[in-house]
């Protein structure tokens, strides 16, 4: 697993492409493993800090739950439609997955003033970061895999 700064160092005109975006959509869409397998999405919010990508939980929220059960994950970053009839003036948008690890350190915790001495807080390592978007009549994916490296995909 990767952390956010490694994935830079790897890949960094991925990089501030989807922080960009991360940056410009406050909410985005998180998707855990319930107890039987089956998936659930809930929104949330992420923030960059000291190279690491974050997110948050309410106390005994159940994403918090699952990512406590499993600690796989996704998170989606959409974006504004495209303007007018162009498609390929859209921005694209963003799929990251890997794990998320929770922080249980009281001056980590402290540190990021939670609302609540009760909230969970969890580390993002990465193990995939897609950036999708339309280019004239294709649809472009740039791709980072985890010891592999950037690779574009064009299909029409």
């Amino acid at each position: 697993m990767a952390s956010w700064q490694e994935f830079e160092r790897q890949a960094p005109e991925l990089a501030a492409t989807v922080r960009r975006l991360m940056d410009a959509y406050r909410h985005k869409v998180l998707a855990t493993l319930r107890k039987d397998g089956s998936p659930r999405v809930s929104g949330v919010e992420t923030s960059f800090r000291d190279g690491e990508l974050w997110t948050g939980s309410m106390p005994r929220a159940v994403k918090a739950l699952d990512l406590r059960r499993d600690p796989r994950m996704a998170i989606h970053v959409t974006s504004r439609d495209p303007q007018g009839e162009d498609p390929s003036t859209w921005e694209g948008d963003v799929k990251l997955a890997g794990r998320a690890v929770e922080i249980t350190d009281a001056d980590v915790l402290a540190s990021f003033q939670l609302p609540d001495t009760e909230s969970h807080l969890f580390r993002i390592e990465l193990t995939e970061v897609v950036w999708t978007r339309v280019e004239g009549d294709e649809i472009v994916m740039d791709a980072w895999h985890e010891g592999v490296g950037v690779r574009q995909t064009r299909r029409k």
